[in-house]
């Protein structure tokens, strides 16, 4: 199955629904994403492709955001089974509102100028409070993470900067924190923005093979050991965790957000 994702902007909106609506099908699918198809030539281009893909024998789905009528029929065109992602539920929010929707090129996601600055703030932040290099800018920030290496702390903090403008820091917790008793110091003064990340051990050992294999460091033995005591530590010091096994970067994320009351930074 050959899947498009077409888009007059980024063809993110399109590729983030229908890849949302193909996840509850058990089928194997070779995307492709189509951004900033603004002319009626690259439509037309882009049918004449598409429908030769479907005469050799090819099984193809479009998803589509497109703001001009013209294009957009174009696209619709195609000899194959097209979804236009917006079309479907702007009459019934039309009704809703009381407000003609006015459809723009790449307007579902531009951004705001404070808005924008805003991220890059918080991804400056991120980067330079990464795994505990600095630690005298944790007054400002919205969140601490904390976690063994390689658990997903600095992902899990820059998807956090760029997707909602969180300013999250985080820190490496180590061998040597464990011999002492409760947290850091410097952590200590900031408790009620941490928040622990965990992995099972075998997952761990893994990762860290990938990077230092036959070392003390990714031997199941030490990373079992690591995980036993930070978990041990979130327990005693009552600090709010996560398994990140199982989950995406997408998914840790929205879940810290959530348990932590975080509001997406607006402005």
């Amino acid at each position: 199955m050959k899947v498009y994702f077409v888009s007059d902007g980024t063809a993110i909106t399109a590729e983030v629904f229908g890849s949302a609506m193909l996840s509850f099908f058990d089928v194997d699918i070779l995307t492709k994403s189509v951004p900033f198809l603004s002319t009626k030539d690259q439509a037309n281009g882009l049918k004449q492709q598409i429908d030769l893909e479907v005469e050799q024998g090819a099984s193809v789905l479009v998803f589509y955001t497109i703001s001009d009528q013209a294009i957009s029929d174009i696209v619709q065109s195609c000899q194959c089974h097209c979804y236009n992602v917006f079309g479907d539920m702007l009459s019934p929010i039309e009704q809703a509102l009381g407000v003609k929707a006015q459809p723009s090129a790449q307007k579902a996601h531009g951004m705001k100028a404070g808005v924008y600055d805003g991220r890059i703030d918080a991804i400056n932040y991120a980067l330079a409070n990464d795994d505990g290099a600095s630690i005298k800018n944790f007054d400002q920030a919205d969140i601490i993470l904390l976690g063994v290496s390689r658990s997903g702390k600095t992902p899990t903090s820059l998807y956090l900067a760029m997707q909602y403008g969180i300013r999250a820091a985080n820190y490496p917790i180590t061998e040597d924190d464990f011999s002492s008793a409760g947290l850091p110091k410097v952590l200590k003064l900031h408790k009620k923005k941490l928040f622990g990340l965990t992995i099972d051990p075998q997952r761990l050992h893994e990762i860290r093979t990938g990077r230092m294999a036959q070392s003390k460091y990714a031997s199941f033995r030490q990373c079992r050991y690591e995980i036993e005591e930070v978990e041990s530590l979130y327990r005693q010091e009552r600090i709010p965790f996560l398994n990140s096994t199982t989950l995406s970067v997408e998914e840790i994320s929205t879940k810290v957000m959530a348990e932590m009351n975080l509001e997406r930074h607006r402005q």
